[in-house]
């Protein structure tokens, strides 16, 4: 039994170490497509920044039409046939660019790594600064398309942003409590699983793992799955931890607890062996402390902050939503909507 344990957690670290390894190449290739892309990106902006601020001159202090918004956009075709960017359409989300940001702050980061559709889909989608500066931050710390953006904005993502149940103030460095909280979401949108009964905990276990993809989409940047209904052995005892994740940003193993109820205080008391158990059977010296999530179907926040007071392991608690929402969760929606 013991030479079997130790072959799987051999299995686990190189894994890990095959995981680690992969993550640090497709970072040293982004970061060099990052840099050519940003140059060309920045200069891009600022160009688009500058015609629409002329538009919106001419319009607004010698009195032009809309007719030379027509005009510009025909001469611009002719001139540079080989370049798209040139429809009327277009030249309006330049104008809408020169009103929404100074030419400076165009210039700095976030805004400056985002490429122009990314911008166009954040002055459609959202009406405050605010909320398009905080999107525009997400979207590059994330790597998020444009599609996924949107995604993210429909589903009001930075709304979550931050909103489980966590001690991760208290029971992590300051350096790395910041992105813990905002690695998990308040609650998890499952219905990627099609189902709208109420499923037991290994049945939920298992579809998650046959749809990982969707379900690391899901998690968000950084996660990376190790493993699902694990055994490990303590004391001679066999148990099966749900599922194991790395979070190849914050170097820490990341223990999910899945529980098909509402959330009991008792499950803190499992996920905390379980956390235990990775940290002294697999974690090795190059890691931080494992991080622990419960996702439960409901969950009541007080008792869920009561739970964590006391704790002296960084945990989370989060709900999930399966298939189909109740005509509660679809007046909440709503709510938010109007």
């Amino acid at each position: 039994m013991k030479t079997k344990t130790l072959h799987q957690d051999n299995k686990i670290l190189n894994e890990r170490n095959s995981i680690l390894w992969i993550d640090s190449i497709k970072r040293r290739v982004k970061e060099a497509r990052l840099k050519a892309f940003l140059a060309a990106n920045a200069e891009q902006l600022l160009l688009y920044w500058d015609i629409g601020n002329e538009i919106l001159r001419k319009q607004e202090q010698e009195g032009w039409g809309a007719k030379i918004v027509n005009r510009l956009s025909k001469e611009l075709s002719n001139e540079f046939p080989n370049m798209n960017g040139w429809s009327v359409r277009n030249l309006k989300y330049m104008r809408s660019l020169s009103q929404s940001w100074a030419r400076d702050e165009i210039m700095q980061a976030p805004l400056a790594q985002l490429p122009w559709y990314h911008h166009i889909a954040l002055m459609e989608k959202l009406k405050s600064r605010g909320e398009r500066l905080n999107y525009a931050s997400l979207a590059v710390k994330n790597g998020w398309s444009r599609n996924a953006m949107i995604r993210q904005i429909k589903e009001k993502a930075f709304d979550d942003h931050g909103k489980a149940v966590t001690n991760f103030q208290n029971q992590l460095p300051p350096e790395d409590s910041d992105m813990a909280i905002s690695a998990i979401k308040g609650e998890y949108d499952l219905g990627f699983l099609e189902t709208s009964k109420q499923v037991k905990e290994n049945k939920l276990r298992s579809m998650l793992v046959d749809k990982i993809a969707k379900f690391l989409i899901e998690l968000g940047t950084g996660f990376s799955y190790v493993g699902k209904g694990m055994p490990i052995i303590v004391g001679g005892d066999t148990f099966e931890l749900d599922l194991l994740f790395y979070h190849t940003l914050l170097h820490r193993y990341v223990v999910i607890e899945l529980k098909a109820g509402k959330f009991n205080p008792r499950d803190i008391g499992q996920l905390s062996f379980y956390m235990t158990a990775i940290d002294r059977n697999i974690k090795t010296k190059q890691d931080k402390k494992t991080i622990g999530l419960l996702l439960c179907r409901s969950r009541n926040k007080v008792v869920a902050e009561y739970a964590l007071a006391d704790i002296d392991r960084p945990m989370g608690i989060a709900t999930y939503e399966l298939g189909l929402p109740t005509i509660e969760q679809l007046q909440k929606k709503l709510s938010n909507v109007l």
